[in-house]
């Protein structure tokens, strides 16, 4: 347990990679002031990003419970995903968008997680119901 890290681990390296390479740098790493210390923020976007590892996290598709200390292994799974929730919906109320991201997406396809991301961090550019063909948002 002592190896097992919590920043820098491989899926974020990876994505951090595969965001520089969309163009996206104005991203910090690992800001403790928000709560559950999201692993990349973009702070103008105000998006906050988690790469959650499968098996800490119980994704649903990766997840393969241990066979030894059965009680202890779900206690755990379940204290992480409750504090997984409090830590979202505390980001969202103070405005915060927030983005989770499955170490199985990342280790599948970086550059297509990186696009998603991309995605959300480019302003939309809507018309004003009032004066149509004005744009709102530039």
């Amino acid at each position: 347990m002592r190896r097992v890290r919590g920043r820098g681990t491989w899926p974020e390296v990876n994505l951090q990679r595969a965001l520089r390479a969309t163009g996206s740098r104005n991203f910090r790493l690992n800001v403790r002031a928000l709560p559950g210390c999201p692993d990349i923020v973009f702070p103008s976007a105000r998006v906050a990003l988690f790469v959650d590892g499968c098996f800490w996290h119980g994704c649903p598709r990766c997840y393969r419970r241990p066979n030894s200390r059965r009680g202890y292994w779900d206690a755990k799974l379940a204290r992480n995903r409750a504090r997984d929730r409090r830590n979202r919906a505390a980001l969202r109320v103070a405005g915060w968008r927030v983005v989770r991201i499955w170490e199985h997406e990342v280790a599948a396809d970086a550059e297509r997680c990186a696009a998603r991301i991309a995605a959300l961090l480019i302003p939309k550019e809507t018309t004003s119901p009032r004066r149509p063909g004005i744009r709102v948002g530039q």
